[in-house]
């Protein structure tokens, strides 16, 4: 069944976005755009480089990129390290929001799977969904992560994806599992979140998929 609507994929250079967006694409007849959000200028362009090569591999009719290394780091100065995941997921969807209206896509699609990691509980997807402003869908709902391992095999992505997840480099050893929105909402107060998202937005570049290379956006 085909779903109306491009979509706007959260992609990583990890095995799970990938397989997400490739499922989209061919099941569900779904025009998917990318957005991947760089941790520059915490660590290098090199997960750029990595997604720009998995969206030329599944035919992402679009590549863009953001760096938001200097906002994640705002989230770690100033609000408690256990809800670092959850924050900056928030922001995430906020800028992905913003950027899905622009290219006009009804839907954004991460990569995310029920309970993989510690992070992804119904409690915090929740929580995170709560400040998004187009829906989000999650393909890996459902998936554990061998299944994903499997999937990333059987269509060629997992050589490029294997390798340490950048995502995570600033991220606590422990962290929150059962966010409350309350609690969420008061670490938020201490973050001036419009202008984190208009930060990160202003570095938004579309990329090249065939050199790997930013253009104008």
């Amino acid at each position: 069944m085909e779903i109306e609507g491009a979509g706007l994929l959260l992609l990583s250079g990890g095995f799970d976005s990938p397989v997400a967006g490739h499922l989209m694409r061919t099941n569900r007849h779904m025009d998917v755009l990318a957005l991947h959000f760089s941790l520059e200028p915490v660590t290098d362009d090199a997960s750029t480089h990595k997604a720009a090569k998995l969206a030329a591999m599944l035919g992402f009719r679009k590549l863009l990129v953001v760096r938001a290394g200097d906002a994640f780091k705002e989230i770690v100065k100033r609000t408690r390290h256990k809800l670092y995941f959850v924050l900056s997921k928030r922001l995430m969807m906020r800028v992905a929001s913003e950027v899905a209206r622009r290219e006009g896509c009804a839907w954004l699609l991460t990569g995310e799977s029920l309970g993989q990691v510690s992070s992804q509980t119904l409690a915090n997807l929740r929580a995170i969904d709560r400040a998004a402003t187009v829906p989000v869908l999650r393909p890996l709902i459902a998936f554990d992560k061998q299944e994903i391992i499997d999937r990333a095999k059987a269509i060629g992505t997992y050589e490029v994806s294997v390798g340490p997840e950048l995502c995570d480099v600033l991220g606590p050893e422990h962290p929150a599992t059962q966010a409350r929105l309350d609690e969420v909402a008061a670490e938020e107060a201490n973050l001036d979140m419009e202008a984190l998202v208009a930060q990160v937005l202003s570095t938004l570049a579309v990329v090249d998929t065939a050199k790997g290379a930013e253009v104008a956006a």
